[in-house]
């Protein structure tokens, strides 16, 4: 038996943010921690706040934070305004700011996965959708800085 609409969103969730499981992939590699949670496991707070491109990694951590914190409160129907440009303003973290951060990201993920269970997704597919994409390129992003970072040191 095939998958549920619901399985299938939550297993591309968790490939985008917790690496592929059971060895294989749709779109990451294969190897452990390849998900945005693996991939800023070892980041310091230093390397976090260097700029790499106009950017930094702290920034791209707190955006994709961000983002799901705005699909989530669109979908439990609460009022808000987004700032898209407040999401880019960190770019300095000493490691208890970068912990918050990697905490806060890991919290909004959590939440969201555990909610898809219980939303109408024929409503809220398109921004789940876009959710994996958009975090998705952000992980490819991270990748590409940290790659810039090593072959700087």
């Amino acid at each position: 038996m095939g998958k549920t609409l619901a399985e299938s969103l939550k297993m591309l969730l968790n490939e985008t943010f917790e690496g592929p499981e059971n060895g294989g992939s749709y779109y990451t590699d294969t190897r452990p921690n390849a998900g945005i949670f693996g991939t800023l496991e070892d980041v310091g707070a230093e390397d976090a706040s260097l700029s790499i491109h106009g950017s930094t990694i702290a920034a791209h951590a707190d955006h994709i934070r961000y983002y799901l914190w705005v699909i989530r409160t669109m979908i439990s129907g609460e009022e808000f305004e987004k700032d898209w440009g407040a999401s880019w303003t960190i770019s300095q973290v000493d490691e208890a700011k970068w912990t918050e951060i990697k905490e806060g990201l890991q919290t909004e993920y959590h939440t969201l996965l555990a909610e898809i269970d219980t939303i109408d997704l024929e409503e809220w597919l398109t921004n789940v959708n876009a959710t994996i994409a958009h975090s998705a390129y952000h992980l490819g992003a991270l990748r590409q800085m940290l790659k810039a970072l090593e072959s700087e040191k």
